[in-house]
C-alpha cells in the first residue's frame, strides 16, 4: 500500500481525525491532459462544515495548550514526510493540476519549508513589555485566533493551501480547509495524510472540499473566526463582504496583472528568457506571472522576434508522459477565457506573432504584439500563457503603463542599473519587486501578498505576516496591590 493510497479517501472527507462519507456525495478527479476519470473525492455540504467546525473548536483548545516544543515538533516531522513522500504526491500534482514535473517538484520542496519555516513560530516571541504609568506589569501576548478557514484556487493547490495551514496549525490554531473541487487531491488530500502521518491530533486539521456554499458556509460558521482565501478578485471580493458581515477578519490573496519593464539598457536575450518564464511557466495559470511585457522602444523589436521564436520552440503536452515545458489548461472554461481574450486583443489591433491556437486543452504559448492600454489582453487578467507586448519610450511613459491597472502584486524590472530599476519600482506600488527577474517568485520565509485588487496585502509568508495574520492580540496587567479609585 504506498501513502497515498487512496482506499481510505476516496469519495471522503476528513472530519474528527476520520476519512467519513460526505453527506454531499462524491465527485470525479478529472485529468486535464486527458480527460480521464482518475479518483473520486469527497463533497462536503452546509452541515458537514457546521459539524468540522464545531469539533475543530473543541480540538483547537488542547492543541494551543501543549508545549510549543510539542507543536514545533509536529510541523518538522511534517516536513520530513513531504520530502519522504514527494515523488507520489508530485505524481498527483502531475495529473490533477496538469504541472510538469518541475513545478510539481517545486510545490513540494516548498510546501517542506513552509513546514520548516512555521516550526520555529512555536517558539519565538508571542508579545511585549509595555511601559505604563501606573504601578503595574503591563504586556501584550499574541494568542491563537481559534479556527481558521483555508480556502485555496485549483492553479498552485499544494503551495496556496500549506502556507495558510502550516503556520496558522504552529501558532495554535485548528484549520478546515477547502481546496477547490478540481485539485482536491493535491490541494487537501496530500496535507491531510502528512499531518495525520505527522502525529497532529485529531480534529485540529479537517477537509471539507466542494464549491461555493461550503465556502459560504465556512465564512458564516461562529466557530471560524480567520478566513484564509486565495483565489480570484471577484471571488474574493465576496469573501471579504461576507466575512466583514460577520466581524471577521479575511486574509485575501486574489488576481494580478504583473508587469515586467524592459529598460532600453537591458541585454535581449536575458530578458527574453526572463520573460518567457514568467508568462509560460505552469501554463501562465499563476497569480504573479508576467501579464504584461513593457519593453523600451530601442530594445522592442528584438525583443519581441527574440520571444516569439522562443514560444515557437515551446513543447506542449501531457506532462505525466512527455517531456513538456507545458501542460494543459485546467479545464474548457480557463481555456476558452485565455482565447477569447486573445482574438479580443487582435479585434482591437494586437498583432498575433505566434500562438493563439489550441488543441483540446494544450494552448500554445502565445505572444501578441502592438498591445496598447485599450487592449483586452493588456487590461484584463489572462491566467494562461500569453505575453502581451507593449511600447514604451521613457521612463514617464513605463510608470505611466505600470500603474494602469487595477492590481498591485507583482513587478519585474530589468536593467544594467539597479539603482535606476529601483527608484523605478518606488514609483510603481505594488506588494512584490523583482530587479533583473520576472514576476515569478515564491520563498517560505518571505512575505507575500498585494495591493488593490490584488488582495489585502502581505498576510501569507514570514513570521511577521502569518503571527498578525493567524493570532489575536491581548494586552495585560499585574498588580501586588489593587488600586483605590475615587468612587
Amino acid at each position: 500500500m504506498t501513502f497515498m493510497d487512496n482506499d481510505s479517501w476516496a469519495g471522503k472527507i476528513f472530519i474528527d481525525g476520520a476519512w467519513i462519507p460526505s453527506t454531499g456525495g462524491d465527485a470525479p478527479i478529472i485529468e486535464p491532459a486527458t480527460g480521464a476519470e482518475i479518483g473520486r473525492v469527497g463533497v462536503a455540504t452546509a452541515d458537514d462544515v457546521s459539524r468540522a467546525a464545531g469539533s475543530a473548536a473543541a480540538a483547537q483548545k488542547e492543541w494551543a495548550a501543549l508545549p510549543h516544543t510539542a507543536r514545533a515538533a509536529v510541523l518538522r516531522r511534517a516536513g520530513d514526510l513531504f520530502t519522504q513522500h514527494a515523488e507520489e504526491i508530485a505524481g498527483w500534482n502531475v495529473r490533477e493540476v496538469g504541472a510538469v514535473p518541475g513545478m510539481a517538484g517545486f510545490a513540494l520542496h516548498t510546501a517542506a519549508e513552509e513546514c520548516y519555516t512555521s516550526s520555529g513560530l512555536p517558539g519565538a516571541s508571542y508579545g511585549e513589555l509595555l511601559p505604563s504609568e501606573q504601578p503595574r506589569l503591563s504586556f501584550s501576548q499574541r494568542v491563537p485566533a481559534g479556527v481558521v478557514a483555508v480556502i485555496s484556487p485549483f492553479n498552485v493547490p499544494l503551495i496556496l493551501s500549506i502556507r495558510s495551514v502550516a503556520p496558522a496549525l504552529a501558532l495554535g490554531n485548528s484549520v478546515l480547509l477547502k481546496p477547490d473541487p478540481r485539485t482536491v487531491v493535491t490541494g487537501g488530500v496530500s496535507i491531510v495524510k502528512i499531518f495525520e502521518a505527522a502525529g497532529l491530533p485529531a480534529g485540529v486539521l479537517q477537509l471539507v472540499p466542494g464549491g461555493a456554499d461550503v465556502g459560504q458556509a465556512l465564512v458564516a460558521d461562529p466557530n471560524v473566526r480567520v478566513i484564509s482565501f486565495t483565489g480570484s478578485t471577484a471571488a474574493g471580493r465576496a469573501v471579504g463582504e461576507a466575512a466583514g458581515r460577520h466581524l471577521k477578519r479575511a486574509h485575501l490573496e486574489l488576481g494580478g496583472n504583473s508587469a515586467m519593464v524592459v529598460l532600453e539598457d537591458a541585454d535581449v536575450e536575458q530578458a527574453v528568457n526572463l520573460a518567457a518564464w514568467g508568462s509560460f511557466f505552469h501554463q501562465g495559470q499563476i497569480c504573479m506571472t508576467t501579464g504584461r511585457h513593457l519593453v523600451h522602444e530601442r530594445v522592442y523589436d528584438d525583443f519581441v522576434s527574440a520571444l516569439a521564436e522562443k514560444a515557437d520552440h515551446l513543447p506542449v503536452g501531457n506532462p505525466a508522459t512527455d517531456q513538456v515545458a507545458l501542460g494543459p489548461i485546467i479545464d474548457a472554461g480557463q481555456r476558452d477565457k485565455i482565447h477569447d481574450v486573445v482574438t479580443a486583443s487582435q479585434d482591437f489591433g494586437a498583432k498575433l506573432v505566434t500562438g493563439g491556437t489550441y488543441e483540446d486543452l494544450f494552448y500554445r504559448p502565445t505572444v501578441l504584439a502592438g498591445v496598447t492600454a485599450d487592449t483586452p489582453a493588456f487590461a484584463q487578467e489572462i491566467f494562461g500563457p500569453v505575453a502581451p507586448v507593449t511600447k514604451f519610450s521613457s521612463d514617464e511613459e513605463a510608470i505611466g503603463l505600470a500603474t494602469r491597472t487595477e492590481y498591485g502584486l507583482s513587478l519585474g524590472i530589468v536593467t544594467q542599473n539597479v539603482l535606476h530599476g529601483l527608484e523605478l519600482a518606488r514609483r510603481i506600488p505594488t506588494g512584490i519587486v523583482h530587479i533583473n527577474d520576472q514576476t515569478v517568485n515564491d520563498e517560505a520565509n518571505a512575505p507575500f501578498g498585494g495591493f488593490a485588487a490584488s488582495g489585502t496585502g502581505a498576510h501569507f509568508g514570514g513570521a511577521t505576516s502569518n503571527v498578525e495574520a493567524f493570532t489575536e492580540t491581548r494586552w495585560i496587567t499585574m498588580r501586588d496591590v489593587p488600586p483605590t479609585y475615587p468612587f
